[in-house]
């Protein structure tokens, strides 16, 4: 529902099937979440469905419509995913299913079947800061970090409090693009800000 609290609705959706039947159960289950269904590939439309068993992939990727695939199981979802599609359901996939995952894809988010959840993909690193963007005081913690102390020995080490030991490692761990303090000490050696 949307905040008026009206049912939100999606655009023009592609079907891209071989398979008449398909299609047309497909073009039914959409119709009722009101959806305008086209199988011309040269309209411009919000997202598409692929029956991945009876059809060969459409344009994926950047610049395109997002696209949710209809799989019939965990092979099928993976290689979709691989080529670019941004969802997965199985065909079997009911109209609140199918309309739930198109309204996610054309928000922007990637929509796996509750089973295939081991293929979602890894969150993409940041890139590190460059070694000057980090001061002297980080530097200090840094070094500190790669001894293993705690954020309550680094306090006192340096004489500072464990909230202000705590605020740098965050900087810290920010800075070098990572999440946890043993990755942001690898990272640190890598670029020559502390010896191992």
């Amino acid at each position: 529902m949307s905040p008026d609290g009206s049912a939100q609705r999606l655009g023009r959706v592609l079907l891209v099937s071989a398979d008449p039947l398909v299609r047309a159960g497909l073009a039914g289950l959409l119709a009722e979440s009101g959806s305008t269904v086209t199988i011309e590939p040269a309209v411009p439309v919000d997202a598409v469905v692929w029956d991945t068993a009876s059809a060969p992939p459409p344009p994926l990727g950047p610049g395109g419509p997002p696209v949710l695939a209809l799989v019939q199981g965990e092979q099928a979802a993976r290689a979709a995913l691989s080529g670019g599609a941004a969802g997965v359901v199985l065909r079997t996939a009911d109209a609140a299913t199918l309309q739930a995952a198109l309204l996610a894809i054309t928000r922007g988010l990637v929509v796996l079947e509750h089973g295939f959840a081991s293929l979602r993909p890894a969150p993409e690193s940041r890139p590190a800061a460059s070694a000057d963007a980090f001061t002297p005081r980080e530097r200090e913690v840094l070094a500190l970090l790669a001894r293993g102390l705690s954020n309550r020995d680094i306090a006192d080490a340096l004489d500072i409090s464990a909230h202000t030991a705590k605020f740098h490692v965050n900087s810290i761990l920010q800075k070098l693009g990572v999440e946890r303090r043993t990755e942001a000490v690898v990272r640190a050696a890598r670029m020559g800000l502390v010896t191992l």
